[in-house]
Parts: structure tokens; C-alpha cells; sequence
């Protein structure tokens, strides 16, 4: 085990300031990896491991992407972290984590696969979210990473570290002891959760749980996110064309840069260049919130973009999409979310992994040819439609019926199958 202070950024022989307090203790016992000889012994070692729990901390305020600064792994009981921000390069410890033959165990793992998606193409291998777990055990979700050690484990943890510059160094003993609390736990909490789920019979529920919200991931960082812009409803293909043009050249000079988008130029100002529909640089010089130097440079190559939305032919401008509902849907929508919560509760799920009321209207929408297209809605497929859309169906063909059984009750909703003579 190294030292910290030679791990985390100065030697004490050139800085004498201390590392930390000595009124805390030492972080738990663990492997430190600052260089690349390192990294690759301890990829090695993660070849051969059967389960690895994986978390990481990052900041994202000031850069394009998110930068990695630590890396906090369990594999087969040994502890380690590792500073991406010493070592060469990440790419070998990605390739361990993508290869086949070990589980991996995250907590709300977005950022990890993402930053291994960015590193070899593939995201790490066997991955099992106690996040998703824990809601289709009945659990809670979302659920934060305290509230499942405290309600699986009946622990407390320290979160007082939350807001923590993680790429300043050196790191204190609280801030590592910290991040080593984000994976000390994790292995017990997939224990809980496994035999959870093993009990109600959900592993392969959790199999294709985990296989679509990966599908999604990496559908996300495939495709072009322009229509995240906020601010675009009611703006016609036309403006829809603009905001696209505006969104590529952002994304091209923010990357560039090696800046958060948003500081290249904001939503709200892509959105009122696209209503106006003008490349003329007078004219958009005339924006409120365009007068800021740095963007007064980049007129004529905002001109540009504009005047390419403007070009295209109206067969090449994205099409509007409107999610909207008849009015009597909505009411619909609202009251099933109740009768689905009533559900849920009775099966030991969560209600909030399994659907909202937004997704209960495109189910009736779809169900009663108020949609366009064949793509099923989320609570018709795979074991939403067992546990809900079957329920749901019965309902709207007149099957099933609803009554307030005991109002004190956890779950005061019952559902009587009805004669049909």
C-alpha cells in the first residue's frame, strides 16, 4: 500500500502543509493505483474476478465531457482505488470491465457505462444496477445509494462529501474513506436484493430490466441529442431545422473548446434564433443575449448554421412531435396511476420503476387507436404487461372494475372481474 500523500498529488518534502486532519482516521485498508505498471498488474487481476463492484466520482461543470477522477473498485474482496488522473490511460482497466465472464455491481450506473461506452465500445460486462434491482423488489425507487444501506443493511452513511471538487489534490482521508463507502457496501446490498429477487421468482424480470435500460444508454450516446433543447415546443420542422443546425455547431465548438455546451450558447437563445428564421448577422446581432463578445466572434458562423436550416427542403427538416392527449386521458391516466401504485404495492414493486401516468395515457392511447405507428408502449411489453397492461387491458374492455375496498388500507383499491352475462 502506497502512502496517500505520495499517491494523491504532493510529497511531503516539497509541501509540508498535512494531507489531513489527525483527528480522522485512516481510510479503510485498500490498494492504491496512481501509475500505469500498476494499472495493468491490478487489470490482471480483475481478468480473473467473478464479481466487481464499480463506482465513480467525476466532475462535469467545467469540461465538455465529464472528467474522471477516481475510480473505486471491489473485486473478490480486495479494495482499490484508482486515479485516473496519474495514469496514462484508463483504456486497459475499460477493457477488463468490458470483458465477458465477470458481474458487475453499480449503484445508478449511468456514468459508468458511459465512460466506459467513450473508452473500448462496450459497456462493462454482467452489469446488475441495485438501483433497478431495488424497485423490482419492492424496495423503493429511485432510490439514492444511503436509503438502500440504511433500509437493506439498517447502517447509516456519511454523505457528507456530496459536493466534493474531486479533481483538486491531494484528497483527504474523509474524502477517500468516502469514496471507499460507495463500494463497501455494494456487494451485501446485491446479496439482499438477489435473494429478493430469487424469492419472487424476478431474476429473468431483472435480466431484461437491465438489458433495456443498457439498450437505452447506448441508443442515448448514439444519436444526436438536439431535441433535448429546452424551450423548442410549438416551434414548426422549420424552426426544428434551425435548432438542429444551431445544436450541431454548438456541439462541434463546445468539444472543441472543451466546454459545457451550454456556455458556447444557450437553449434559450437557439430557440429564439430559430423562431425568428433569419441568417441576417444584423438582425441576430439584434437578440438580447447575443452581445457578449466571445459570441459576437461566432455571428457569422451562427449565420451559417441558421442558413443551413433555411436551405434544407421541407422533406429534409425533422418532423414536429407532439405528445399531447385528449383532456379525458389525462383524468384517465391520473386515476389509473392510483389503481397502478395499488398494484404495485400488492406484487412488491416499486411504482415508479414500473410506469408514470404519462406512460399509462400512451398505453390507453394506444389501445384505443389514438396513436400513430406500431411501437408498443412501455406498459405492454415484456413484464409491465404482466404485472399492469393485462390489468389495464381487462379494464378498458369492460372485464375488470374498481372499488374502494378499505380506505385505511395500504392497498384500498380492489379489482372485480366482472359476469359477463
Amino acid at each position: 500500500m502506497m502512502k496517500l500523500d505520495l499517491i494523491f498529488g504532493r510529497s511531503p518534502s516539497t509541501d509540508p502543509r498535512p494531507l489531513k486532519s489527525p483527528a480522522l482516521p485512516d481510510p479503510a485498508p485498500h490498494l492504491t493505483v496512481t501509475t500505469d505498471s500498476q494499472l495493468q498488474a491490478f487489470c490482471q487481476r480483475l481478468a480473473r474476478s467473478k464479481q466487481i463492484a464499480l463506482d465513480t466520482e467525476f466532475v462535469s461543470e467545467r469540461t465538455y465531457r465529464p472528467v474522471l477522477c477516481l475510480v473505486q473498485v471491489e473485486a473478490d474482496g480486495e479494495v482499490a482505488i484508482v486515479d485516473p488522473l496519474s495514469v496514462k490511460s484508463m483504456k486497459p482497466f475499460w477493457e477488463a470491465m468490458a470483458r465477458p465472464g465477470h458481474k458487475t455491481i453499480v449503484h445508478a450506473g449511468r456514468g459508468e457505462v458511459e465512460f466506459c461506452v467513450h473508452a473500448v465500445g462496450r459497456p462493462p460486462a454482467g452489469l446488475f444496477d441495485v438501483q433497478l434491482a431495488a424497485g423490482l423488489a419492492g424496495v423503493e425507487y429511485p432510490a439514492g445509494y444511503a436509503t438502500l444501506i440504511a433500509k437493506l443493511l439498517g447502517h447509516a452513511s456519511d454523505k457528507a462529501e456530496t459536493r466534493t471538487d474531486w479533481h483538486r489534490r491531494p484528497l483527504t482521508s474523509r474524502q477517500l474513506q468516502y469514496a471507499l463507502d460507495d463500494i463497501r457496501h455494494l456487494p451485501a446490498i446485491h446479496d439482499v436484493l438477489h435473494a429478493r429477487l430469487h424469492k419472487l421468482g424476478r431474476q429473468a424480470w431483472m435480466d431484461e430490466e437491465m438489458a433495456k435500460w443498457l439498450e437505452e444508454v447506448e441508443w442515448s450516446l448514439s444519436q444526436e441529442r438536439w431535441r433535448r433543447v429546452s424551450g423548442k415546443a410549438g416551434l414548426g420542422s422549420r424552426g426544428l431545422a434551425i435548432v438542429r443546425e444551431l445544436w450541431r455547431w454548438r456541439e462541434g465548438e463546445a468539444e472543441r473548446r472543451n466546454t459545457p455546451a451550454r456556455r458556447v450558447l444557450r437553449d434559450d437563445l437557439m430557440v429564439e434564433l430559430a423562431r425568428r428564421q433569419t441568417a441576417e448577422v444584423k438582425r441576430i446581432q439584434a437578440v438580447r443575449g447575443l452581445e457578449r463578445q466571445d459570441l459576437a466572434r461566432q455571428l457569422p458562423k451562427i449565420a451559417e448554421a441558421i442558413q443551413r436550416g433555411l436551405d434544407l427542403s421541407a422533406q429534409e427538416c425533422p418532423a414536429t412531435v407532439r405528445h399531447e392527449h385528449a383532456p379525458q386521458l389525462s383524468v384517465l391516466g391520473q386515476f389509473l396511476f392510483s389503481a397502478l401504485g395499488s398494484l404495485c404495492r400488492q406484487r412488491d414493486l416499486a411504482p415508479g420503476l414500473v410506469g408514470t401516468p404519462n406512460d399509462i395515457r400512451d398505453l390507453i392511447a394506444y389501445r384505443t387507436g389514438q396513436t400513430a405507428g406500431s411501437r408498443q408502449p412501455q406498459l405492454a411489453q415484456g413484464w409491465r404487461a404482466e404485472v399492469i397492461g393485462q390489468v389495464f387491458d381487462d379494464l378498458l374492455a369492460g372485464k375488470l372494475a374498481v372499488r374502494i375496498a378499505d380506505p385505511a388500507s395500504e392497498c384500498p383499491l380492489v379489482f372485480d372481474r366482472l359476469d359477463p352475462g
